[in-house]
């Protein structure tokens, strides 16, 4: 399992973006698809973003068209670019990695982090 640090959370007003980083210690970062998940107060985690190994990406409904998932396998970062927040989307947001071996996750190797705080309010 690799180790996982997310960064860029915070406060912003509604209508305002921000952009979540999620670097991994380790080698290989190129055969691990990531995805971003959140959990908003009270509720379950959900899955917010997901990007696979050479670039292919999913969102949730929620998330299409004001949320942008990236990854710079050179520096071992995903990125969640998030753009017209609302007060909704407040929730701690986490980054999870898995390796993947012909398509399929290998089992037992999925990591998260610890997650990073964001808070969409006026």
């Amino acid at each position: 399992q690799i180790p996982l640090v997310e960064s860029g959370g915070g406060l912003v007003q509604p209508g305002g973006s921000l952009r979540l980083s999620c670097v991994a210690s380790g080698s290989m970062f190129k055969i691990y698809g990531v995805d971003w998940y959140r959990q908003p107060p009270g509720k379950e985690r959900e899955l917010v973003a997901a990007i696979a190994v050479g670039g292919g990406t999913n969102y949730a409904d929620f998330a299409k068209g004001r949320f942008t998932i990236s990854r710079d396998d050179n520096k071992n970062r995903v990125y969640l670019e998030m753009n017209s927040l609302e007060p909704e989307d407040t929730a701690v947001y986490y980054c999870t990695a898995a390796p993947y071996r012909a398509g399929t996750e290998v089992p037992g190797f999925r990591s998260w982090g610890q997650g990073t705080q964001v808070t969409v309010s006026s």
